[in-house]
């Protein structure tokens, strides 16, 4: 009835600007399919085109390119050992502390990597920096081992150890690895979430892309490791260590090369500034008003800017975390008091060690809800690690001939751990997520937390198989001899450790880089690099506390120099029964997790949960 008052003219002009505003919400959307609406932005810091930057193209790119440095990385760790003994002539047991010291080392720089991302570079040039550092470490190596290590001409191989080496020599070695080891591990963790960056969340055909490319990233770090695996194994076990550290400096340089061609291909999100100094400021925040009373209203007293984006420092596009239950006593950093605007009406005007905003309390929210579901993949990461270690023991004291003479070495084994790898990368893409997305109406099929939780079945599934081959392979040793059973019997165990990673490491990529805030996805992906570390760690520290407990009394112990003495299948059925407790504790932890709420994305999940 209130438009019969109105005059012709007047509902003319509302007709009009009613057909105004349907084709300024034409354009918008025109423009929206035209270009990237999560604050991705191009090389030259203009909002990114859908159809010159990122996608499949830039996708592509960032796979190559981990699958050749990959190649070169792998070049050097996977017979590291047998070069420092052979040619650097240290013993076993300092040999292998040594690796155990660069591998863990190489992991750790991921955080340095991470932090230096998310903080100030971004990443892009964060991988190009480390990158550069890792080719120059590389080429070091090369260069030091062919004109110092490798004498005299022709040694390194098995039977004919290298002389001495002063200690220049040998300090410019190990700075050649340690620069090796700086490049590959603070570019590892941005590489990955670089490449994720390629693909718009918000478009639904992208959506679907990112989520395939986590498990061909993970099938591209497994295919370079099976080149190196293979043929630069073999140089090196015929001693042709500098010909086979020159193809990984060049792997990494055509890497490096090819990653720089796809520049003006790649979508870029702006740093968001120091996450340490935000995480103080909460913490700061919260302990100042631990005596102000929190009402029942919720995120109602809470502090957020007006604007769409949130404060200064985070990257354009980044929208607000919402508010979330749990950690109430963080919410008091948001909390409102009279005492927080020194200048009255100005909002802006706030001490940030005094209050902090909704989206700056939910990053550290966010943060401690992620390090339980961390922890609980670090027991895995050990079980993973047997496969380079313990896995190779046991094969060499199996039955390694076949077809009469054909000998298969045991560290060549893990061959078949890359092809299942493969096999399983497709099997679950082509034919068990759309089942499960059938039966489960969601498009996920499994969510990031199931496919974790199947990858810690499956490893306990892999112990036991370990366990009950070493049973036997016990049972058909004579006089302390290498056993009749062949190796092949190994190919089981090897191929559930391939099916469990697709669902832990990729499932875990996925994981950490959705659930990571904005300022924090390569400290996401660097929490997967760290869960390797410490497992790395963890499995050395309970190999010498089960030695020492099993080896009183003059007692061989379960893992002895001599297999044959000893009881392994023990320690892979302890093995197994920690990761059963894992599983449990994983569970409860998945089931006590809340997902992250973005502004603008997934309200419709209930309390953001992740595990139904």
């Amino acid at each position: 009835m209130a438009n019969s008052n109105k005059s012709k003219m007047e509902q003319i002009a509302e007709g009009t600007r009613g057909e105004g505003e349907v084709e300024l919400g034409r354009d918008f959307k025109e423009k929206n399919s035209k270009y990237t609406t999560d604050g991705s932005v191009d090389i030259g810091g203009q909002v990114a085109a859908k159809a010159t930057t990122g996608g499949w193209v830039a996708g592509s790119i960032v796979l190559v390119n981990q699958g050749l440095a990959t190649l070169a990385c792998f070049g050097v760790g996977v017979n590291l050992v047998l070069f420092l003994t052979r040619v650097a002539g240290q013993n076993n047991a300092d040999a292998a502390n040594s690796v155990s010291k660069w591998t863990g080392t190489v992991f750790m720089f991921s955080l340095l990597g991470a932090f230096l991302s998310d903080s100030y570079w971004g990443r892009y040039k964060t991988c190009v920096v480390f990158q550069f550092i890792f080719v120059i470490g590389l080429v070091a190596l090369s260069l030091s081992s062919q004109m110092f290590m490798l004498r005299p001409s022709g040694c390194g191989k098995a039977n004919e150890p290298c002389g001495a080496h002063s200690s220049l020599e040998m300090g410019l070695f190990y700075l050649s690895i340690y620069l090796v080891a700086l490049g590959n591990g603070g570019y590892q963790p941005n590489i990955a979430t670089f490449g994720a960056d390629q693909f718009e969340e918000g478009d639904p055909r992208e959506a679907r892309s990112k989520i395939s490319f986590f498990s061909y990233f993970y099938l591209a770090l497994n295919l370079g490791s099976l080149f190196s695996n293979t043929f630069l194994s073999y140089f090196q076990e015929e001693g042709l260590w500098a010909m086979s550290y020159w193809a990984s400096a060049g792997s990494a340089s055509l890497a490096l090369i090819l990653f720089l061609c796809g520049t003006r291909r790649y979508r870029h999100f702006r740093p968001g500034g120091n996450p340490l100094r935000r995480v103080c400021q909460v913490v700061v925040a919260a302990v100042k008003k631990w005596k102000v009373e929190m009402t029942p209203r919720g995120a109602d007293d809470l502090y957020e800017f007006d604007g769409k984006e949130i404060e200064a420092g985070a990257s354009e596009g980044s929208k607000r975390i919402l508010h979330s239950e749990g950690f109430r006593f963080l919410d008091r950093a948001a909390l409102i008091t009279s005492d927080d605007f020194p200048v009255s009406g100005d909002s802006t005007a706030a001490n940030p060690w005094r209050l902090c905003t909704i989206t700056q309390v939910e990053e550290v929210k966010c943060i401690l809800r992620l390090l339980p579901i961390w922890l609980c993949t670090i027991l895995y990461s050990v079980v993973f690690t047997q496969m380079a270690s313990l896995f190779v023991e046991q094969g060499a004291a199996m039955k390694t001939t076949i077809f009469a003479d054909f000998r298969i070495p045991p560290a060549s084994m893990s061959a078949f751990d890359i092809f299942s790898v493969a096999i399983f990368i497709f099997f679950y893409r082509r034919i068990l997520q759309p089942i499960a997305a059938a039966l489960r109406h969601d498009p996920r099929g499994l969510t990031e937390l199931q496919r974790m939780g199947v990858g810690l079945i499956i490893a306990v599934a892999a112990m036991i198989t370990a366990g009950i081959v070493e049973h036997f392979r016990l049972k058909l040793q004579r006089g302390g001899e290498t056993s009749s059973l062949s190796i092949l019997w190994q190919v089981p165990q090897f191929m559930l450790i391939g099916a469990s990673e697709v669902f832990m490491y990729v499932g875990q990529l996925e994981f950490f880089n959705e659930q990571a805030p904005e300022g924090l996805k390569s400290f996401g992906s660097a929490l997967c690099m760290t869960s390797m570390s410490l497992g790395n760690y963890m499995s050395d520290i309970l190999v010498t506390v089960v030695m020492k407990i099993t080896g009183k009394d003059d007692r061989p112990g379960w893992i002895p120099v001599n297999l044959n003495r000893g009881h392994m299948d023990r320690f892979y059925f302890l093995l197994a029964a920690l990761t059963t407790a894992d599983f449990v504790i994983y569970v409860i932890c998945a089931k006590w997790y809340r997902c992250i709420k973005i502004e603008g994305k997934g309200e419709g999940e209930e309390d953001g949960e992740c595990s139904d």
